[in-house]
């Protein structure tokens, strides 16, 4: 995992777009983002490190998703735009990385800056919920991840917007962030 600022300059969502200023991982976790790096051929395996993980988080449930023109078939163009529009779920976003790569961006908190988060094969990622996020793949144009979750699977996004602003889940992250920084 690499995560920077992003540059917010126009082009193809799947390229860098680098700024050259780099993020680390405890500021990535006061975001409220999470993340193990479990690699694929782990001794053991990565299943029981994943299963280690998700019992001590409590997730419960799981599924795998492609992310590519065959796995998503007539979908494909629709959910890639879908993917890359901001949103927060009112759920952790889980996903770890099994094949191919792609990029999670998430809105800075106060500064409303993105920040890109390159995620490769053997990351494990947790978005909490009530971040501000987007999703694209990269120039490989393909992933292929294990998605925990602590229920049952749904997959809600909700678009940023003043309604959003004033969801139970986006105050609660809010107020999480402000207990950190007193």
């Amino acid at each position: 995992m690499r995560a920077y600022y992003f540059d917010n300059l126009p082009g193809d969502q799947r390229l860098q777009h680098d700024s050259g200023t780099s993020v680390d991982l405890a500021d990535l976790r006061k975001l409220g983002l999470l993340h193990w790096a479990i690699p694929l051929d782990s001794p053991g395996g990565w299943e029981s490190e994943i299963d280690r993980i998700a019992e001590q988080q409590s997730y419960k449930n799981r599924d795998t998703i492609d992310v590519t023109k065959e796995g998503l078939g007539d979908q494909y163009e629709s959910k890639i735009k879908i993917f890359f529009q901001e949103h927060m779920h009112e759920d952790e976003e889980i996903r770890y990385i099994l094949s191919g790569s792609c990029f999670f961006d998430v809105r800075e908190h106060p500064s409303d800056k993105w920040i890109r988060v390159h995620v490769l094969p053997g990351d494990l990622i947790v978005i909490l919920a009530g971040i501000y996020h987007r999703f694209s793949l990269d120039e490989l144009n393909q992933v292929k991840g294990l998605r925990l979750f602590k229920e049952e699977p749904k997959w809600i996004p909700y678009a940023r917007s003043s309604e959003t602003d004033s969801n139970v889940h986006r105050i609660q992250y809010i107020n999480s962030l402000n207990a950190t920084t007193v």
